[in-house]
């Protein structure tokens, strides 16, 4: 969501991140219409499972995971502050995750022009990271991360996209299906969901060509909220596919004192559970949640309350996620969650159990936000986790 590499977005993309209505049927740029097979190599040979592969075993093969946040998402590893380690695959593994998430800037490392190289010295580094992973027996899920050009201009980069898209699969093809593809993170900005549906379609193909493999997990539009869910299209004849969806609400709680944004975010002491209003300042009250109210008011179709700080919104809003993986015959994962560090350490705990909590009552696999930076809960300096959070994942650790 907004704890990228970054952490740098104004206020009115952070409330777009889990207010926004749904689109009008018209949008401003026009879906993608170029061909996936304009792009797709045909000179190589389509990996096939060997027995069928049934996505909602894969999901919850997903079971409990946490994403390697802050690292290989930054234009270069390292600029954010984590260089990812060997050891770091061995202690997630101990601590009993099954599953690491991986943000990649794959657009910062590939060819502007055709035919959209990506850079060899960059993929044998993600051959690293893929190896570790499951070396210690850990599911790896390769998501593409802060491609901020296709948010902002699908028209001009859907071919790039796609290209990409293309050299990974060939590349992976003959993994074992541990090995997850994510083909975007969070769609957002000018890729609307119009947009999103259609150049999904076309990314999917150009996998399938080369890929018949393994499992996609497909984010939801607007940011990857629940309410994106409502805005996506099933993909026609893909039954290997997972459906993610990403959770931080309220805002107001878990994105408190993030660095770079608005003055409303500054206001950290947002506990929670605890009434919208406390313990902000009285001139502060009214802007902080103002918008989290007229959120509950103006879209019926969401869970209705006057206290977005209470436990019954988690179990309202997973309850919806669970209603339309129901509906639609396809798994969710819930692929980030997490509280940022500027909140108070109880009520980070708190709202760390009750949305893993739930979200395992519903079958739903998860991946927190994230291991060792802003929302982290390893220190990577000492050596050593903060049991606190990490007893709120992963009770009995």
């Amino acid at each position: 969501m907004v704890r990228k590499w970054w952490i740098s977005v104004p206020l009115l993309v952070l409330l777009v991140a889990c207010s926004k209505p749904t689109p009008s049927a018209t949008a401003a740029v026009e879906p993608a219409t170029t061909s996936a097979s304009s792009v797709t190599p045909t000179s190589v040979k389509r990996s096939e499972p060997a027995v069928p592969i049934d996505a909602f075993a894969q999901a919850k093969r997903l079971g409990r995971g946490v994403n390697l946040g802050n690292a290989l998402e930054a234009p270069q590893e390292g600029q954010a502050g984590i260089v990812l380690q060997e050891e770091y695959f061995q202690v997630i593994a101990e601590a009993g995750f099954n599953t690491i998430r991986v943000p990649i800037n794959w657009s910062a490392h590939a060819m502007a022009e055709p035919p959209y190289t990506v850079d060899e010295a960059f993929f044998t580094r993600i051959d690293w990271v893929i190896e570790n992973g499951l070396k210690h027996g850990l599911n790896v899920i390769i998501d593409m991360h802060d491609y901020e050009e296709l948010h902002g201009d699908p028209s001009s980069h859907k071919d790039r996209f796609v290209a990409i898209w293309q050299q990974i699969a060939t590349r992976y093809r003959n993994q074992p299906d541990s090995l997850y593809l994510e083909p975007l993170n969070e769609p957002h900005g000018e890729l609307t969901p119009i947009w999103w549906n259609g150049l999904l379609g076309q990314v999917v193909t150009a996998i399938r060509q080369v890929d018949g493999v393994h499992t996609l997990i497909v984010d939801a539009p607007d940011w990857g909220t629940i309410q994106g869910l409502l805005q996506i299209e099933i993909l026609k004849g893909e039954e290997n596919a997972i459906y993610s969806f990403h959770f931080y609400d309220p805002f107001p709680f878990t994105h408190q004192g993030v660095e770079g944004t608005t003055a409303e975010y500054q206001t950290t002491g947002v506990q929670w559970p605890g009434p919208p209003s406390t313990p902000l300042a009285p001139n502060q009250q009214a802007g902080q949640f103002a918008w989290v109210r007229k959120w509950f008011q103006d879209y019926s179709t969401l869970p209705t309350a006057s206290n977005p700080c209470s436990p019954s919104q988690v179990v309202k809003q997973l309850d919806w996620a669970l209603q339309w993986q129901e509906s639609s015959g396809k798994p969710l994962f819930m692929g980030e969650f997490g509280a940022y560090s500027a909140a108070d350490m109880q009520s980070r705990v708190n709202w760390t159990t009750t949305v893993r909590q739930e979200a395992e009552a519903r079958g739903f696999s998860w991946a927190y936000w994230e291991f060792a930076a802003g929302f982290g809960i390893y220190d990577p300096t000492s050596r050593k986790w903060n049991q606190e959070l990490l007893g709120a994942l992963m009770p009995g650790s």
